[in-house]
């Protein structure tokens, strides 16, 4: 567990799922106040100053064992089987990732009063009665949704003082080893082919490294219940159109489409307008999708 030795006399943050989108942004931004250390599971991860350690976060007496060697003094949990429809197909791995897995790591930090921050989801409600607000009830739809709700619960049990950040459809640069959706829609449009987008299905998505900012906030500043939406309610067609327009490419090839035409194996909300307000609150600054495809084309990862 040797350090950084350029960061050695920070605190330690442990971040799980450091090779996943969000994780990968997270522990390079971290960097600023922590000492950082990041787990995988698959894909190794090499960020440098972070320390990658390789764990099975679903084998809870070897994670309990290396917890207690490790003692971290904070701990942002970001890693999932984060696609539903993954999730919908097999509900017994994504019981393991996202509640027990969790659980573990609530009640270790829980116990020992440390910080923890847990990456919950919008989708934890059904799209019917949007806006939400971080005080709605929670009415889950999908699997992935009724999980992240139990996840919620469990923490709120165990450590009453965690942070849960509910995340927002995010956008950005890859990491190395997983890319957002905006990748693929890039990919599409530059070969000229057909990229069929929803205009029934609305987010108010955020650019990860202002999420990564969110969290790290919510580690310092937050406890019980945050949205980290960002401050623009759109739908997939309107983002394509501007996704096309500040990287160049061209719109003709984006055609609208409604999301009974394209059957999926999870059930897809079609509102998730979140408001941010308690985020916002405490310092959160997320910025709309515009600012944040301008700041994804000029990115400069290291």
């Amino acid at each position: 567990m040797s350090p950084n030795s350029q960061n050695a006399s920070l605190p330690c943050l442990l971040v799980t799922g450091a090779s996943g989108f969000l994780g990968w942004h997270l522990c390079r931004q971290a960097q600023k106040k922590w000492q950082v250390h990041g787990t995988y599971r698959q894909h190794p991860v090499n960020i440098p100053g972070v320390q990658p350690h390789a764990v099975d976060l679903t084998q809870r007496a070897a994670v309990q064992n290396w917890l207690q060697q490790f003692q971290p003094h904070g701990v942002i949990h970001t890693a999932a089987l984060s696609k539903p429809n993954d999730c919908e197909q097999y509900p017994d791995l994504s019981y393991a990732v996202n509640v027990e897995a969790t659980r573990t790591l609530a009640e270790y930090c829980g116990e020992r009063q440390i910080p923890f921050v847990f990456t919950s989801t919008e989708q934890v409600f059904d799209g019917e009665s949007a806006p939400y607000g971080e005080s709605d009830p929670p009415t889950p739809i999908s699997i992935y949704g009724r999980h992240k709700v139990e996840a919620e619960q469990q923490i709120q049990q165990v450590h009453p003082q965690a942070a849960i950040c509910r995340m927002p459809l995010m956008y950005g640069p890859p990491s190395p080893t997983t890319e957002s959706f905006v990748q693929g829609f890039i990919r599409i449009l530059e070969a000229e082919k057909p990229l069929t987008l929803f205009v029934d299905e609305y987010r108010t998505p955020a650019y990860v490294e202002d999420a990564a900012e969110g969290l790290l906030l919510a580690l310092e500043k937050g406890s019980g219940t945050l949205h980290l939406g960002g401050p623009e309610r759109i739908n997939r067609y309107e983002f394509g159109l501007l996704l096309a327009e500040i990287f160049g490419l061209n719109p003709v090839f984006i055609t609208p489409c409604h999301r009974a035409d394209v059957p999926m194996p999870a059930p897809r909300p079609a509102d998730l307008t979140t408001s941010n307000e308690r985020a916002v609150a405490l310092g959160y600054q997320p910025r709309n999708v515009r600012a944040g495809l301008t700041a994804m084309k000029h990115f400069k990862g290291n």
